[in-house]
Order: structure tokens, then sequence, then C-alpha cells
């Protein structure tokens, strides 16, 4: 792994086939892309979570609430085995990274910062979500704003001050009004053409660590059709590469998410992809 001493083995990893948090269509290809995903690395230490693979009931306005409690129950467990080393998490819906960043908030206290690399802020909460779907609400119940029943204690919630939103492009108006109210830190795909403004950004934060939420999503369709929730005009593959690099260069990397893979019919042209984003950051 790169970076400035991130500990003395590969990172532990983490898959985590859920579906049940996206509202997309056909949305169990995410169980599969979180498999793919697992079958693209060579890591010795890998933990699959146990995941129930049937829909739950939609219930105070989350889909499949019931499931998405058992699966961050199972998460915590295999994290609680996991040490303190950096992670590296393959999902599955954006709700996996539940757990994962809560754990990393209280590892890492006010020193974290989280860049969220989404086409979607993911800033809903069930009263103001369109779809009920969870992915929709995950970085919103970091921040101690979401589900009852699926938000982190006190010392695991993020502030708004150690959130980087970064490339995000198709944000509801609510979300906007959150945003503009919190004073989120945003960065638009054309500023992250180039790490600059990222670095600059996230050392604002005051942050020496740093977890990556990696959305696929945050890719143009046109060059990685594997997504669920695609948005046009995202980033280039080599961009993300290159920021996901700065990153790793300059921060010490407390754990990446990679989430909403969602396997085309011909997905080889997104595994080389893939394969070419995490051989850029050294995983093993």
């Amino acid at each position: 792994m790169t970076g400035p001493d991130h500990g003395n083995g590969p990172p532990a990893v983490l898959v985590i086939p859920q579906w049940q948090g996206s509202a997309a269509r056909d949305p169990q290809r995410l169980a599969e892309g979180a498999h793919r995903l697992s079958a693209l690395l060579l890591a010795t230490r890998r933990t699959i979570v146990e995941i129930d693979p049937r829909p739950g009931r939609h219930q105070d306005g989350v889909r499949h609430l019931d499931v998405l409690i058992r699966s961050l129950e199972a998460t915590r467990v295999a994290l609680g085995r996991s040490g303190p080393d950096a992670l590296l998490v393959l999902g599955g819906d954006c709700g996996v990274e539940l757990a994962p960043v809560a754990r990393a908030v209280a590892l890492h206290g006010d020193s974290l910062a989280v860049v969220w690399f989404d086409a979607h802020a993911d800033l809903n909460t069930p009263d103001t979500s369109p779809s009920g779907g969870f992915h929709g609400m995950v970085l919103r119940t970091l921040l101690g704003q979401g589900p009852s029943q699926l938000s982190p204690q006190p010392e695991e919630r993020l502030s708004p001050r150690q959130v980087v939103l970064a490339g995000a492009r198709a944000l509801d108006p609510a979300e906007l009004a959150f945003v503009e109210s919190e004073g989120i830190r945003t960065l638009s795909v054309q500023a992250l053409r180039e790490p600059d403004q990222l670095i600059s950004a996230v050392a604002g934060t005051g942050a020496t660590h740093v977890y990556i939420h990696l959305d696929l999503d945050v890719l143009d369709p046109g060059h990685f059709p594997s997504l669920s929730c695609p948005e046009p005009g995202g980033l280039h593959p080599l961009q993300l590469r290159a920021a996901l690099r700065a990153l790793t260069e300059r921060f010490h990397l407390a754990g990446l998410g990679v989430t909403e893979h969602a396997p085309a019919a011909d997905s080889a042209g997104s595994d080389q992809v893939l394969q070419g984003i995490l051989d850029g950051l050294a995983f093993p």
C-alpha cells in the first residue's frame, strides 16, 4: 500500500455482497459486483461477510431495513476481528460503508477526513429520500441524522467539516440545501481533473488520515458502464487513479471502500479499468 507509515502488512479485505440498500433496477447485480471485485485481488486476508440474500421489509421510510440492520451487525462483528490496520471494503451498495467509516472515526477522531467520491451525495434522510433506498442516506447517517436503527454511536459520527464531496453531480434539492447550510466542502468533476485542489481541500480539514469512499458511479459511464446508477459527465478512470494515488501519497490511509459495481453482460473492459485503479494503489 502506498502512503506514509501505513503499517507492516496488507490491508484487511472485507467483501460485503449487500444489495438491499440500493433502489436501482436489478440491484442483485451489486452482490455479484462485490465478488467480482474480490476476484481481482490476490489478498491473503479476506473475509466475506455473510449477507442475507433475500429482500426485507420496507419500514420507517427505508427499503429492506430489517436486512440492513442484520448486515450492519455482521459487518461490525467482522471488523472486530480485523484489527486496527487499514481496511479495503468491497461492496455491494454504498450502505456497506456504515460500519467501516464509523470504525475509522472511532480510531482516528478529528484527525480523519472522509473523501466521498460519488455522483450522488447520499445525504438524504428517510423523510427526504424519493426512493427509500438507503444507499442515498449513508453519508447523512454517518453524520448522525439517519435512521435510528442504523445510526453510529456518538463517538463514531462524522462532523460536516470532516467530509469532502468529490465528483457529486446529481443532488436532490434537500441534499443541496444541507450541503450549503453545513458548509460541506465539494469538488466538481472539473476540479478533480488535477489532484491539487483535492489535496488542498482534505488538508483544509486538518486531517492526517483519510478514508476514501469510492462509489464507481463517480466515473463517466462512457468509460465504465458496469454501474447501476450511472450519471453522465463523470471522471475518466485515469483521473480517478491520479486522485486516489495523490491522496494515499499525502495522507495516512485509514480505509478504502469500493461500491456500486454492477457488472454488465460483457464486463471484461470494466474489469481492466478496475484492475488499473486498484493496481495504482499498490494493494497486494
